[in-house]
């Protein structure tokens, strides 16, 4: 339940900055151009608050945090007193509409740029993409792919960390090959080789891209020994104490694979457990009954365990920061990077080089939201940089319920010299919201499978 409350506030706050930002955009266009604007609201549905400026603007948030919009004057809806007139949205010339339009998306983008400047100003804590092993008959193995070498590019894009590694591969879905870069520790020389992806099948929510490619990253060895034991945890109350090794549980070695152990403990919430240890060179066995938590979703079985692991070397911890200045050029360059990788994916989607079920929701979304905010400031603002990106793009979509509808009509004016005909654009808000909403149901869909 605390995890749930905890994703759900995150990815409020998270889209109700968002979303303000876009509307913002249009209202403060809107505003230059010498449009009234009526309402801005963050949100539908009955309002929770609601204030208006001394210019007739009324500010709301509404009950539904699913979106929001900025009400114009419009001649077309409304009954405009002639003083008015010449503050209607539809009396502004074809390249002024376009500009308010326009700002909602461009204002997302933006605002990505922004929380990717404060990233890099704070300094995001990495680990350099250093391989761990090459799983056996992969497509890396069959690309003879080395073990503890760091891959320093992906399809010609540089790479500084495993999130750098990954979003070059994913972009790289549907390519017949991918070229990769790599070097070693005690070299500076660079080793490229290409990787066969013909037969390749990437599943997002099972594994990450590299180890859908057999790539598995170097990580400190973990131990069987406890390093710490949580106060008042099912583990205290059992009488398990720091120094001991787990050596079985329920009577099945685990031969000192910490995984495993963790993996089985989950599997028992509020069920006994028979836990084999070693202290002081004696065997000892404990019955312990692990909580009920929930993850997710999931109802899983908790311990109050960690075990121990080795520090990290330090040659492979990098710290991601940039002064002032080289921010700018950096949050600029990461910002157009993730733009056009989304639009590689809208394209690879429509010809069916990736499939639907990668689509995500609001149930991914918010528990990405989560998962960001508990890392840190820093992690969410990626996040929420991340998320601008695609809600400045999916709003760019030449669907006529999106910003994208409104605009593909305005071009069309501006090329034929007249509006479209109400009917056509009726028709098309009707064929938009269908496929919205299609598009929706299949994002959902593919969240609660994944549940």
């Amino acid at each position: 339940m605390l995890d749930f409350l905890w994703n759900l506030s995150s990815f409020i706050v998270a889209l109700g900055i968002l979303i303000t930002v876009h509307e913002y955009g249009h209202f403060w266009v809107a505003r230059k151009n010498g449009v009234k604007v009526e309402r801005f609201s963050i949100g539908f549905g009955t309002p929770l608050w609601r204030k208006t400026d001394k210019h007739g603007t009324e500010y709301v948030i509404a009950l539904i945090p699913l979106g929001g919009y900025v009400k114009m004057l419009d001649e077309r809806v409304d009954d405009v007193a002639p003083e008015d007139a010449d503050k209607t949205f539809n009396c502004k010339s074809v390249y002024q509409r376009i500009a308010i339009i326009a700002a909602g998306p461009l204002a997302n983008f933006a605002f990505a740029i922004f929380a990717f400047y404060l990233m890099f100003l704070i300094g995001l804590p990495s680990v350099k993409p250093v391989i761990g092993n090459i799983l056996p008959n992969s497509i890396a193995a069959q690309a003879q792919l080395p073990d503890n070498v760091e891959i320093v590019s992906v399809a010609n894009k540089a790479t500084s960390d495993w999130q750098d590694v990954n979003l070059a591969l994913i972009g790289e879905i549907g390519s017949k090959t991918i070229d990769i870069q790599t070097k070693s520790s005690d070299s500076q020389r660079i080793n490229k080789l290409t990787l066969n992806t013909q037969g390749w099948k990437f599943s997002p929510e099972k594994m990450s891209a590299m180890e859908s490619l057999g790539i598995k990253p170097f990580s400190p060895q973990v131990y069987s020994e406890l390093a710490h034991v949580a106060k008042d945890s099912p583990a205290e109350r059992a009488g398990l104490l720091i120094g001991d090794v787990l050596i079985a549980l329920n009577g099945q070695s685990i031969d000192g694979n910490w995984q495993q152990f963790s993996d089985e403990i989950k599997k028992f919430p509020n069920q006994q457990v028979n836990v084999t240890i070693t202290r002081d060179n004696v065997i000892n066995t404990l019955t312990v009954t692990p909580d009920a938590i929930e993850r997710n979703g999931v109802r899983m079985g908790y311990l109050g365990v960690s075990p121990k692991v080795d520090k990290w070397p330090n040659e492979y911890l990098i710290d991601i920061s940039y002064g002032p200045i080289d921010a700018i050029g950096q949050s600029i360059t990461r910002t157009w990077n993730l733009v056009t990788l989304s639009l590689n994916m809208i394209g690879k989607l429509l010809t069916g080089d990736v499939s639907v079920k990668n689509l995500s929701g609001p149930i991914s979304i918010a528990q990405g939201a989560g998962n960001s905010a508990g890392y840190g400031l820093v992690y969410f603002l990626g996040f929420l940089a991340l998320i601008s990106i695609n809600l400045g793009i999916i709003n760019l979509l030449p669907l006529p319920v999106l910003d994208g509808g409104h605009l593909l009509y305005y071009i069309i004016e501006l090329l034929t010299g007249k509006p479209v005909p109400e009917k056509i654009q009726e028709v098309g808000f009707k064929f938009g919201a269908m496929a919205l909403l299609g598009l929706m149901s299949i994002a959902i869909f593919n969240d609660i499978s994944r549940l």
